[in-house]
Parts: C-alpha cells; structure tokens; sequence
C-alpha cells in the first residue's frame, strides 16, 4: 500500500509538473485574411527645429540615421512639415520652394531610393488665419509639385493637407465642413500641375480615435464615415491616429475599437494608423501614469506635455508588436509609430528645447543639443519594432491565425511574402506559455529571434541578431513562449 501511494503520489506531481506551464495552440491557415499590406514603418519628420536648436543633423548623424533604418526597413514613413521652417518666411511672408530645403531632401531621396512608401502633408498652414486662403493652397501645392515633379522624389503616394484637422489643437478646430471644401480646393489645385494626382493621392482624414471635440459635428468615426461618404472620390488611403492605453489593448479590446472606422470605408481603399503610440491617461493605466510624471518632474528638457516617458522600458517593446498584430489582423493596412526619433519636435514646434516630445528610438542630437550623448543610443523598442518593419514587406499578405484554447495573455500575426513565412508572437500574462504552432506550409533555413528583457541578442550595431538559424520546420513549431516576451520566426532572409 506504501508503494502505491509512493506511486501515485509521483504520478500526480509529473501531471501537475507537465500541466503547470500552459499549452496555447496556435493555427496559421493558407487563407489571406488582408492581402497587399502596406508596411509598418514611423514618422519620420525632416527635422524642422534642428538649426532652430543650434545644431542641424551632421553628415555623422545621417550616416547613423541610413545604418539604422537600414537595417529596420520601414515600409511606410509618415513625413510632416511646418511650412516656416521650410518654404515660408513668417517675417517676409513670401514663399521660396527652396527654402531650408536640404534636410527634407535627404530623407525624401532616402525614402525614393528604397522604394518607401511616403505619406507627405502639413502639420497647418503657415499661419492660423491662412486655414482658408488661396494663398497657402497655392504655395503648399506649388511645393509638393516641386518635390515630386521636379527633384522626383516618387516615395510621396499621400499628401495630407490638415494633421489631426478634428482636435481643438488644430487651426480647423473640429471644423469638418471647412475641412472638406479645404480637400476639393487642394484637389482642385494638384490637377493644375501635370501628372501630379496621378503621382499623388490625398489621404484623410487624419483623425484621432476615441475623441470628440465639443466644437465638433462628428467624433473620429463620424469623420471616417463623412468623408467616405463625401470625398471618396478624392481620397487614397484612409487614415487614422490612435493612442491607446495599455491596459485595452493588452486585454484584447483594440480589435473591436478599430473596427469602428474600418467599416467606412470603401471596398477596394485602404485604412492605415498614420500615427500610433500608448497614452496612459485612463483609469486602468493609472501605475503607468504616475511613474511617467516621477520621470518628467524636473526633466532638464522636457515638461512631459506630449510625451511618452516609458518609451525608454523593455516593455514598450511588447506593446508596440502587440498593437501592430491587432492592425494587421484587424484588416489594416499599414501603422506608423510615433516616433522614430526625439529630435524632430518640440511641444508646438516652438524651436526651444526645454519642452521636447520624447517618443522615439533615440535623441539622434542627443550630444550636440542635450548634453546627453547616452540619448543617441538605440532605446529596447526598437529591437522588436524593426523586427515587425523588416520581416512584413510591402505587399504582404496577412493571414488567418486561431488560437484553440482562446488565450488572453498570447497574440499572434502572420503573414506570406513571395513564398515566404513570418510568424510574430507576444505573451504579455505572468506566466510561460507552451506554444504548439501548425504552419500553413514548411520552413526551410528559418531564423528565430527572441526579446526577452535578459536575452536580446545583437550585433556590435545594436541591431537583433537571431538566435537560432538555419532550422527547417515541416508544419509544426514548438516552443516556449515566456512570460512578457516576443519571438518572431520567419524564413525571409
């Protein structure tokens, strides 16, 4: 009787052994849930203030700038200008097309060369009371023919006329029917130039998710739904901003959010995020929030008035993924972050450095405007972001991925690039998940890579490096996926 109770006690610690680290069964199926991704990529603003500062980007810098995007690869660059740093003299109030043009240059010729997808706009017009002049439509027209027409920067597909047009931060203050008649007289303007709307699509309406401003007709989705219903004629790409707060979109509430403005539009148009980042002003993000105004109280160079000071922590680097695998299987077609780097803004592009929007990678002036060389260096987001940029290309098709037991904590996207596979994963629970993913078809000379807050391989760059390579998979995966990590498995090479 010892014996067997000796037995059975053993059997049931070898059942609870197996069984205490939780099996999550994932299926990718062949079918093709959103064809022709666009691509994740960034805003990537030419920075406007630089000179403004002190300091424009040194030869150096740009050499760093190149060797990073080169290995992250965006597909999709969000560009805004504010039209007095470039073509606008506030002083003279005369336009020069070559004004301050070299900067703009630079990354626009980047983005031409690479064959990225550039959506082009202006943050206002040059001054708020020019929101309606003919003046600015003709001046800010005039200087997109110039880029595109005239030095061929090709990478502009949109051209955003008013950002955020639905916020009582903007010179239209909500005003959807200005905003409009502003579209057609900008459209109205573009088919004076040859070729150019053939080149160049308007995209709109740039709106904020979950906001309503008072001085409104609409909130966000009533702006989608209008300008479907009233410019569709007009508009490319659809587009929203959204910033979520960790909490919704780690509980899996995000899918059913972007659904709102994707039922709009049209078949055949496309939606993407034209900015995305994480706010932590609600409820259930309350920790988050005040940990981010510790870090801003006396912060030598920012008020923290538009910032995201957690942008710095290795969890910032699930979240990011985590949000992108709800767009892309949320039918949309493209998410660029805000941002790629620190040294673009600051709060009201007011030239001064004691109020900056710290969101990005890195502070790429770090040294040179900050005193803080440790400011260039690459943040831990970036690690996984350019993972989701380099692996999902332009073109990719997003498909259909389940998993059986319904997991809370485990997300999954995958997608297909000419014949090739790139599963992403993220287990943002408290606990290691055993992973059992199907494979829609075998794996030859697959990469895996990890982001795990001690296991970050790199290369003397700072760039991921795999941590396995060269392994074939017939149609099944196994693995575990710890607690708050990431893995991505993809046979691109």
């Amino acid at each position: 009787m010892k014996i067997n109770m000796i037995l059975s006690c053993m059997l049931l610690w070898l059942v609870s052994a197996c069984t205490s680290q939780e099996v999550v069964e994932i299926t990718v199926s062949p079918e093709v849930t959103n064809a022709g991704y666009i691509g994740n990529g960034a805003e990537w603003d030419p920075y406007d203030e630089a000179e403004a500062w002190g300091a424009s980007i040194s030869d150096k810098d740009w050499e760093t700038l190149c060797k990073r995007l080169d290995f992250m690869k965006p597909q999709y660059i969000r560009c805004m200008i504010n039209s007095p740093y470039r073509y606008y003299d506030s002083e003279t109030g005369t336009y020069d097309k070559t004004r301050n043009i070299a900067s703009i240059s630079r990354l626009l010729r980047y983005c031409t060369e690479r064959g990225i997808t550039v959506m082009y706009g202006e943050y206002n017009p040059p001054t708020w009371d020019m929101k309606q002049d003919q003046k600015w439509v003709d001046m800010s027209v005039d200087y997109l023919n110039y880029l595109v027409n005239d030095l061929g920067f090709s990478c502009i597909k949109y051209f955003v006329i008013f950002n955020e047009p639905d916020g009582n931060w903007a010179s239209t203050n909500g005003d959807y029917e200005m905003w409009k008649q502003m579209l057609f007289r900008f459209h109205r303007k573009m088919k004076e130039y040859p070729g150019l709307t053939e080149k160049v699509m308007l995209a709109g309406p740039d709106v904020v998710a979950d906001y309503k401003n008072e001085a409104s007709a609409y909130d966000a989705e009533g702006w989608v739904k209008q300008t479907a219903l009233d410019a569709d004629s007009i508009i490319g790409l659809y587009d929203v901003h959204a910033y979520p707060g960790q909490n919704e979109v780690r509980t899996g509430q995000y899918p059913e959010i972007l659904s709102r403005y994707k039922r709009h539009v049209p078949e055949g148009k496309k939606i993407v995020l034209g900015e995305a980042g994480y706010k932590y002003w609600r409820d259930a993000d309350s920790l988050l929030m005040a940990e981010y105004n510790r870090r801003v109280e006396g912060h030598p160079f920012t008020k923290g008035s538009d910032c995201n000071m957690l942008c710095y922590d290795y969890f910032y680097g699930l979240d990011m993924p985590l949000l992108a695998m709800e767009v892309m299987n949320g039918g949309y077609s493209g998410m660029a972050v805000w941002m790629l780097d620190d040294a673009m803004h600051s709060s009201g592009d007011s030239g001064k450095t004691e109020d900056v929007k710290i969101w990005g990678m890195w502070n790429i002036l770090g040294e040179e405007v900050f005193n803080k060389p440790d400011e260039e260096q690459i943040r831990p987001w970036f690690y996984t972001w350019s993972l989701m940029c380099r692996y999902f290309p332009a073109g990719t098709d997003i498909l259909h991925t389940a998993v059986a037991s319904e997991d809370k904590d485990v997300y999954v996207v995958a997608g297909t690039y000419q014949g090739k596979l790139t599963v992403a994963m993220v287990n943002v629970g408290e606990k290691d998940k055993s992973v059992q993913l199907t494979l829609p078809r075998p794996m030859e000379n697959a990469s895996l890579y990890k982001y795990e807050e001690n296991l970050q391989p790199k290369d003397a760059d700072g760039f991921p490096v795999p941590q396995e390579t060269g392994f074939h998979l017939k149609g099944t995966y196994k693995t575990t996926l710890k607690a708050q990590t990431f893995q991505l498995l993809t046979d691109i090479q």
